[in-house]
């Protein structure tokens, strides 16, 4: 296990923004973590756990901590429909293999950009599938304890882009259990759903683009006068008691709204696109933008899905002086 410093972070995430971190360091399981939060604790800095390296919004300074990046883990076919996948692993790589494999149920989250762990820490989902749906247990590091626990899915208290890790971030995902169909799936129809799928993402956003994935998650919105204007638009009724997030920031003209290189996107207007050398201070002044305005012209308050990470390093200064160590940097 090697720490190097100053490694810059942009490299890492879909995004390709962000400063250098302190320290970095590709971690494969459960010890190295945790030689990585005693090597971070000893030196009273920060610790933030990454893997596929969507949905991360880094600082323009940077990390000034350790950055823990989970290597790829593995993937293996085991029996009745399960599966066994590392945190790290693609979450790309993982639906192909299954639908090679004839095991149904998540080809429509083909496309969906990261890794197996932040997938099942959001509960990511696309087309009415979500991991959730998918999870059987969840093996997870607490920081904290040192000690690794398998969640059942019960436990894990899945909701809309949330899971238990989401709400307890001492809690890090080394791996995870899936359970798919087994009714006979045949390869070559399901890598056609894969296919297709795709091809409706790259239709909606060209999925090279330098982003995040979806920037906010998708608002709850009461207000029956917009959702039948949704309706009208769309052709099709809000699932629950949600809008898409894309077709609120459209009500208010944002569609294609810059700041500097960020740019609230063409084609879905949910993603906040870095067109080439934009920084984290460009994107956050857009999303500034997007939020004042749904609020003020829809009274709809937007929430981020995308983690930001490294802004406000005062914390870090205080936290020293009054000894503490050991601690993740909030995100």
């Amino acid at each position: 296990m090697e720490f190097r410093s100053n490694v810059p972070l942009a490299h890492y995430t879909t995004f390709k923004i962000g400063g250098p971190a302190k320290l970095f360091a590709e971690v494969s399981d459960a010890s190295e973590l945790s030689l990585g939060y005693e090597r971070a604790a000893s030196e009273y800095l920060p610790v933030y756990v990454m893997s596929g390296g969507s949905n991360i919004l880094f600082s323009d300074n940077g990390f000034p901590g350790l950055v823990m990046r989970i290597s790829d883990g593995g993937f293996r076919i085991l029996d009745n429909g399960r599966v066994s996948a590392g945190a790290g692993k693609s979450l790309l790589e993982v639906v192909v293999a299954c639908c090679q494999a004839g095991l149904t149920g998540m080809e429509k989250l083909a496309g969906v950009p990261g890794s197996v762990g932040g997938a099942v820490r959001g509960n990511a989902g696309a087309f009415g599938s979500e991991m959730a749906d998918h999870v059987v247990s969840v093996k997870a590091l607490n920081r904290r304890t040192g000690m690794v626990k398998e969640y059942k899915k019960d436990e894990c208290t899945f909701g809309y882009r949330m899971s238990l890790f989401k709400r307890h971030p001492e809690l890090v995902i080394l791996s995870a259990e899936l359970r798919l169909g087994t009714g006979g799936g045949d390869p070559k129809a399901l890598m056609s759903i894969v296919s297709e799928t795709q091809a409706e993402r790259e239709a909606k956003h060209p999925q090279d683009a330098f982003c995040a994935g979806s920037f906010f998650m998708n608002p709850t919105v009461t207000d029956e006068h917009l959702r039948e204007e949704f309706r009208h638009d769309s052709g099709k009724e809000p699932k629950g008691e949600r809008l898409p997030a894309g077709w609120v920031i459209d009500q208010v003209g944002l569609r294609g709204r810059t700041i500097g290189h960020a740019k609230v996107s063409e084609q879905h207007p949910n993603y906040i696109v870095n067109t080439g050398g934009a920084t984290a201070e460009e994107v956050l002044t857009l999303v500034s933008i997007v939020k004042q305005r749904v609020r003020d012209e829809l009274n709809i308050q937007l929430q981020e899905e995308v983690q930001l990470v490294g802004f406000g390093h005062e914390e870090v200064k205080t936290r020293r002086e009054k000894g503490e160590n050991g601690f993740s940097w909030p995100s």
